[in-house]
Parts: structure tokens; C-alpha cells; sequence
């Protein structure tokens, strides 16, 4: 459906990011991550639709600590801005690499997963020619004004040393809350982290202290994710041989792969996410820990490049390298014992041992928490229904569930695993949840979507729009299902 035409100017004009009463935006944007960018895009081709989008920070950057030279993103080219709900978008992967002149040698190429850098710098090629985002803005309170039936939206234009310089006000009839996650550091390491000079710093800050971590004696990694994989395969390749200094410790059980089998990845499609969200809460709850493989693994390539570097080495080093890799670990307390050294406690969950580790700096791949907005919705909170863990309800259209006094519509964007499942941060999904919130905005749908998107059949009842159970299945009454039940 797209109608817009990307401009030819190099970067979009900068609007009036203040509105009124009288004329106000039919939708606000608090945040200019992936999630917030990919609505924006798609909302560029409703005619008629009125939008802003404001952020703090003074342009797009996507996770930049972990930027390292030869990442992969996890998730195909395809899962663009766009391209899975508007594959004729000129906002998508393939138009930006058209812009480029490098449609042809990406074609030669046969790349189907691109580098973290190619797609931070397309979604930077987007935000800097998207009209209607503003960055340099901080939300600073957002309110429900009852006489106009708006969200009333306070905001501080910051300087280039991100102090306030101006306010301003804008109003909308709807918002969408996509600030993202922030880096999440255990309780147990929080005091060393927090301390000023000592080396304990989170994967999301690897790349600016690179230098000087390659340079230090000895290293330990904390997480079993994708992210400490990379930071742990960056280091061991650029540690010299024979003398790596490198400790690599894990909760999980073992270093394990994410689960990519097909069938596998059909719980990131939106049939899945359709039939999570009509779970019972403690059921939803009672899945995710279970579902770590899904998106908490390590991709199969990083792993096979560990081995093989640590095989290399062990080859031409003439012994086993000065690299340790434990899982099933856990880092009970930790502190200084010189200025130079640091201990970890530690206690290994299975063998039930515990031991001390020392090291000289620490880096946490210990994963990303959802950024708390209680201040920024101070004045909403009573208006918003939650669960029985005090977390707030979502709907099916990723709104929080606000009381009826409040008539237009809050959207969360990365805010909602509890409610949608583990397909909730990933990229794959931004395009089809930016087109299910434009959708619900509009008398008729703006972006069509498919009934149906996996082969697979989550449950025996339909939970979404054209679902059904093929095939004959017969359910067993009360009386066949106690039977059951005895033998």
C-alpha cells in the first residue's frame, strides 16, 4: 500500500514538535528505538495520519557497545522496518541498499543474516530521512487531559551537552511507549559496577573499554547469552596465544545453542503470540523461564567459532589455552582485595561447591531488564489495570489496559513479554506489531495481515482472526477424560 517516497534530501526537515489542543497528533511516539522506528515507517504511508516521535538522545544507535566487527543480527534481512507487513516500502532494507549502490553486490553476496553495523546504519539511513522524529527531546511527564480527551505530553529540548534548554507541550490522541530496555546488572556485582575506576562494566559498554581490556591480565565473562559469546570470542581472538587470561562463567547448565529449528522458530510468529496472549496468566508465567533456549541461547556459528578458535590454539600453542569455560555457576558476592584484583565468589548449583575467583576486570553479558516508566506515567498509573504481580495488562492490540475514563489508547512496544510471550523483543515481529497498532487506529485496516503464519497449531481452540484446527479431532468428554486420568 505504500504512497510515501523517501526524500531526496539528506536528512528530514525538522517539524514543530509542539502541537495543540485544537489540532493535535493522532498518535505519539515516546522513544526512537527499532520497535518505535518500524511504526514510524509504516505510519509514513497512512494518509492522513498525524504523528510524532521524540527521543532523548541526539540520533539513532543500536546497541553500539556491541557493534563488534563481524556480528551478525540473529533474525534474517527480511525482519526490517517494514518489509513483513509493507514488502513495497521505500523504507525497507532492500531500498536502502538501492540508496546505496549496493543492491547488486548484496545479491552477489547471498547474505541472508547482515552485520549489527549494516543494520544500525540502515536504521540510521531511515531516521535521518523519516520526517516527524525528533530527537534531542526528552519526555519529561505525560498526562490525560479530560476536558479534550488528549494525552497532554511535556517535554525538554536538550542542548548538545543533553541539558534542557527549551519545554514545550504537544497533545495526542493516542501514545506508543517503545523507550526500550537498559543494560541489567546483578545485585550481587551493582556496588562494584557502580564504583568509579574498577573494572566491572556491562556488555552494552564492551566496545569503549575494548582497548583497554585487551590489555588487561586477566578477564572474566558473566552471561550465557549470544552477547557474551561475542564479547568472549573477541577477546580470546585478540589475546595472545598461550597466555588468553580468560574465564568464561554461565548460570545455565551448559553453553547452549538457540534453538533454530523451523518448527522451532514458529513460536516468534504472531500465531504463537496470538495463543500466548489467551493463556491464563500463571500459565504465560509458568512458560517463559522454560523457553530461555528461544532467545537466550547462542547461535550456532558463534559456538562453532569458539571451538574453533580455542582449537587453533590449542594446536599451534602446544597445550591446552589459558581460557576456562564454566556453566552452572553462580556469582553469590564479589569485592576488591587490591587495587588491581578482583574476587568473586562463587557456587556451582549442581556439585552444590563453592569457590573464590580472582580477576582483574569483568564484563557482564548478564542481559537487558524493560525500562521503567513509573515517573513518565506517574499521573496515568491509577487509570492502569494490572495483574495480580502488579504488572500492567496488555491486550491483544499491545494496549495497556487503562480505565474506561480514559478514551484514547496507550501502545507498548518491548513492554509486554509477560503478556506476549518471548517473541515480544524480537526483530522478526517489529513490522507485524507496527502494522497490528496503525490497524487499530483505523475504521478498516491500514496494513492487511495473514490470517494465519505457521504451520504449526498452537493449542485446540483458534485464538486469532481466520485460525482454525484443521483435520477431525475428537475431545474426550468429563467421563472418557477420568477414565483416562485412572489407567
Amino acid at each position: 500500500m505504500s504512497t510515501a517516497q523517501p526524500p531526496t534530501q539528506p536528512s528530514a526537515p525538522e517539524a514543530d514538535p509542539t502541537t495543540t489542543p485544537h489540532e493535535p497528533l493522532d498518535l505519539a511516539g515516546i522513544g526512537i528505538g527499532p520497535f518505535n522506528l518500524s511504526l514510524a515507517a509504516l505510519a509514513h504511508g497512512v494518509p492522513g495520519l498525524r504523528t510524532a516521535f521524540y527521543e532523548q538522545r541526539p540520533a539513532f544507535h543500536w546497541h553500539p557497545g556491541l557493534l563488534i566487527d563481524g556480528a551478525t543480527v540473529q533474525v534474517p534481512f527480511l525482519a526490517d522496518l517494514v518489509t513483513l507487513a509493507d514488502p513495497a516500502s521505500p523504507w525497507s532494507f532492500l531500498s536502502y541498499l538501492k540508496a546505496r549502490e549496493r543492491l547488486f553486490p548484496f545479491y552477489v553476496a547471498e547474505r541472508f543474516h547482515i552485520e549489527r553495523t549494516e543494520y544500525d546504519a540502515y536504521c540510521r539511513w531511515v531516521s535521518e530521512q523519516l520526517p516527524g522524529l525528533h530527537f534531542g527531546h526528552r519526555i519529561d511527564a505525560v498526562r490525560w487531559d479530560h476536558d479534550h480527551e488528549l494525552f497532554e505530553i511535556d517535554f525538554s529540548r536538550l542542548g548538545p551537552d543533553g541539558e534542557a534548554v527549551a519545554p514545550g507541550r504537544a497533545h495526542a490522541r493516542h501514545l506508543v511507549l517503545g523507550v526500550g530496555t537498559e543494560p541489567h546488572v546483578p545485585e550481587t556485582l551493582r556496588p562494584l559496577a557502580d564504583a568509579p575506576n574498577v573494572p566491572v562494566l556491562h556488555s552494552a559498554d564492551y566496545l569503549e573499554h575494548r582497548e583497554r581490556l585487551l590489555h588487561t591480565g586477566h578477564i572474566t565473562v558473566v552471561g550465557s547469552g549470544q552477547s557474551g559469546a561475542e564479547v568472549f570470542l573477541d577477546l580470546l581472538r585478540n589475546r595472545p596465544l598461550g597466555a588468553e587470561g580468560l574465564h568464561w562463567l554461565a548460570r545455565t547448565p551448559s553453553f547452549a545453542p538457540m534453538e533454530y529449528s523451523k518448527l522451532g522458530l514458529e513460536q516468534f510468529s504472531p500465531d504463537y503470540t496470538r495463543y500466548f496472549h489467551a493463556l491464563p496468566e500463571a500459565v504465560r508465567d509458568q512458560l517463559l523461564p522454560g523457553q530461555w533456549q528461544l532467545y537466550k541461547g547462542i547461535a550456532h556459528e558463534t559456538i562453532t567459532a569458539i571451538h574453533h578458535e580455542l582449537y587453533r590454539r590449542a594446536q599451534h600453542g602446544g597445550g591446552w589455552p589459558g581460557a576456562v569455560l564454566t556453566p552452572g555457576v553462580t556469582v553469590r558476592t564479589a569485592g576488591r582485595i587490591a587495587a588491581a584484583r578482583l574476587e568473586l565468589h562463587l557456587e556451582h548449583v549442581h556439585q552444590g561447591t563453592r569457590t573464590r575467583h580472582t580477576t582483574e576486570a569483568v564484563v557482564l553479558a548478564t542481559g537487558y531488564r524493560e525500562r521503567r516508566v513509573d515517573t513518565l506515567l506517574a499521573a496515568l498509573d491509577p487509570y492502569i489495570r494490572r495483574d495480580s504481580s502488579e504488572r500492567p495488562r496488555v491486550d491483544d492490540r499491545h494496549r495497556l489496559v487503562l480505565d474506561p475514563l480514559i478514551t484514547g489508547s496507550v501502545h507498548v512496544q518491548n513492554a509486554e513479554r509477560h503478556t506476549h510471550g518471548v517473541g515480544t523483543p524480537d526483530l522478526g515481529l517489529a513490522a507485524w506489531r507496527s502494522a497490528v497498532i496503525l490497524n487499530s487506529l483505523s475504521a478498516e485496516p491500514v496494513y492487511p495481515l495473514p490470517s494465519r503464519t505457521a504451520f504449526t497449531t498452537f493449542g485446540l481452540q483458534p485464538t486469532g482472526p481466520g485460525a482454525q484446527v484443521s483435520g477431525r479431532m475428537h475431545l474426550p468428554d468429563q467421563r472418557t477424560a477420568r477414565a483416562h486420568a485412572r489407567t
